[in-house]
């Protein structure tokens, strides 16, 4: 195997007293895709960063090959020093980089150039610091959470921009969906150490259950081990000194491995207080229509709600989700229209800014209101240490301010104060943004088991697959501000799109083409050519053909030895693929022009 462009090797470092690294490991490889796996607070982005060389450790070695490039997407950039975005996207580039590439990325992310980077939104900070990273097109991309704030076809063409691109990739994300699509490589980050498997995100699960589970056996086994040494220890005949004082010895040792084995972070307490059942009509809407001056977010749009419903509602940013769900909970009036709340409703929310977290608050005073150690949960006082535990905080963060928590950490502390109160409704604007895998899942499970309703904004795909019954999304094709609800998750609203854009694109096209086209004379035969028949007949063989070849392709470009072992190779292989993929499309525009015209025919028309 090549040598890495990036290496780290026995890193260590330690925080406050407390060891946060003890002995991790990374190995970037030419057009690596790899995912770097953790719990919160477990040291994710501070081993990026390391890796970024933007942090010294207690101990260890980085190693970045003479000439690669480096390019770190932080959480939270800094853009204070700039006075446009096009300013602040462009301030890595050097002598020999393609200039244009800043305002092409620019465009693609929707971004003006001229604007004030002081007034842009969590979204579009985070696109602008995209375009900061990936526009010198650098060996290595270093990617922490590059898809918080951003919707979902944002996250689409992000997902097959770095997919296409020629740089190795390290990336931290909680979508499960970008990242089983994007990465053939994952480092699981657990209790300081590092845990290599070289196979993408896909496969990690099942991998890494089978790891605590062979780790629990390992120290099932050491117990009993000791349990028998301690019992020869006080009953056993006494034999020749030597083997004694080695016996002994074994069994301190072994106590000794018992008291430094770390025990897997235990997993945090999510459950909801019941309010009681609330009616069985929850929210009814009839026509209601909001607009901002010419913009119109919302038109006629109509829904009934019932008890237990979970609607989960997508789309682009700015396209009004919040608006309507605002609308929907009574916090916005409508322009026109009618909403009418069911009875017994107890609602609480928790938006996408956590609003409910002040940063100089600490964190017990965040939920006790500052009044004393105690808070009421459930209609019975628990204290704020114990409740803080259950969300996997430490006594020493109790009393530490909020603005010092990781961006995990503070979503972990507002479902804490959200789910802290009684409710029978939830109302939940993006609660997926910085939290882990194992706690999305507590979620996850948390909502199915949820009594009540569940109103639920996000644009993490497999999120929405796995806990709303429907999904409200736009409808452009039936203009601006309608939208439509469809029944199951994301997939499935997907699904149903497609074929109804499909039917409608297919009706609308053969008009384009007859009026950029004179009226043909009605054919004396309304039959295919030989040639016509020919083609449709082979043309899906031949497309088949093609399908095998680009995927052959893309197996070896996928050989991460490949440009190191054969350029010539490489480059060959890269030309053969696109050509391929150019011939494919052409064959498919090919074939659907046949089958429309034999439609044509057959029909008489």
């Amino acid at each position: 195997m090549a040598a890495p462009l990036l290496s780290l090797q026995e890193i260590a470092l330690t925080f406050g007293g407390t060891p946060l690294l003890t002995s991790a490991e990374m190995f970037v490889h030419e057009r690596s895709r790899l995912c770097l796996i953790g719990r919160n607070g477990s040291g994710k982005s501070t081993l990026l960063k390391i890796a970024a060389g933007l942090v010294e450790v207690d101990k260890g070695e980085r190693f970045v090959k003479p000439g690669v490039r480096v390019c770190y997407l932080e959480q939270e950039p800094d853009m204070r020093d700039y006075k446009t975005v096009a300013d602040f996207a462009a301030a890595d580039l050097t002598e020999t980089d393609e200039a244009h590439r800043v305002p092409m990325l620019l465009q693609q992310f929707g971004l003006a150039p001229d604007s004030d980077p002081q007034t842009l939104s969590g979204g579009e900070a985070r696109r602008a610091a995209l375009v900061r990273v990936m526009a010198p097109e650098p060996d290595i991309l270093l990617l922490d959470e590059p898809t918080n704030h951003l919707d979902l076809p944002m996250i689409t063409w992000l997902e097959q921009e770095l997919a296409r691109s020629s740089s190795a990739i390290v990336v931290i994300s909680h979508d499960r969906r970008f990242l089983q699509n994007l990465t053939r490589q994952t480092l699981w980050l657990d209790r300081g150490e590092t845990k290599f498997l070289n196979k993408g995100f896909a496969d990690f699960e099942s991998w890494r259950d089978e790891v605590l589970a062979q780790e629990e056996l390992d120290r099932h086994k050491l117990d009993r081990k000791i349990v028998a040494e301690e019992h020869w220890l006080r009953y056993g005949v006494t034999a020749r000194r030597k083997r004694n004082v080695r016996r002994l010895g074994e069994l301190h040792q072994m106590r000794q491995q018992r008291r430094e084995a770390t025990k897997s972070q235990g997993g945090v307490t999510l459950a909801t207080l019941d309010a009681g059942a609330s009616g069985k009509l929850v929210i009814e809407v009839d026509k209601i229509s909001k607009a901002y001056g010419d913009k119109i977010l919302v038109k006629d749009f109509s829904i009934r709600i019932n008890r237990g419903d979970r609607i989960g509602f997508a789309g682009p940013n700015g396209i009004g989700k919040t608006t309507l769900l605002n609308m929907l909970i009574g916090k916005l009036t409508p322009d026109s229209g009618m909403v009418r709340m069911g009875t017994r409703l107890e609602l609480i929310t928790l938006d996408q800014k956590r609003a409910i977290l002040d940063p100089e608050t600490r964190l017990m005073d965040a939920l006790t209101g500052g009044r004393g150690d105690t808070l009421v949960v459930g209609g019975q006082q628990r204290h704020v240490m114990g409740y803080l535990k259950d969300f996997l905080f430490t006594p020493e963060q109790a009393r530490t301010p909020i603005k010092a928590l990781s961006g995990g950490e503070r979503a972990r502390l507002a479902l804490a104060i959200t789910l802290a109160q009684p409710s029978n409704m939830l109302v939940l604007d993006e609660p997926t943004n910085d939290l882990d895998l194992e706690t999305l899942d507590l979620l996850q499970e948390m909502l199915v088991d949820y009594p009540g309703t569940v109103l639920l904004v996000s644009h993490d795909r497999d999120f929405l697959d796995r806990t709303v019954t429907s999904i409200i999304t736009p409808a452009f094709e039936q203009g601006q501000g309608c939208w439509l609800e469809y029944p199951g998750g994301w997939s499935d609203m997907a699904a149903q799109r497609k074929e109804i854009t499909g039917a409608k694109n297919e009706t609308s096209k053969t008009p384009k083409q007859k009026s950029n086209t004179p009226s043909p004379t009605k054919p004396k035969s309304a039959k295919l050519s030989y040639k016509d028949k020919y083609a449709l007949e082979n043309l899906p063989k031949l497309i088949a053909q093609l399908e095998q070849d680009i995927t052959n392709l893309q197996e070896q470009m996928a050989d991460e030895n490949l440009f190191m072992r054969d350029p010539a190779l490489f480059a060959e292989t890269s030309k053969k693929l696109a050509e391929s993929i150019e011939t494919r499309s052409a064959y498919e525009d090919q074939w659907l022009e046949l089958e429309e015209k034999r439609e044509s025919l057959e029909n008489g028309s």
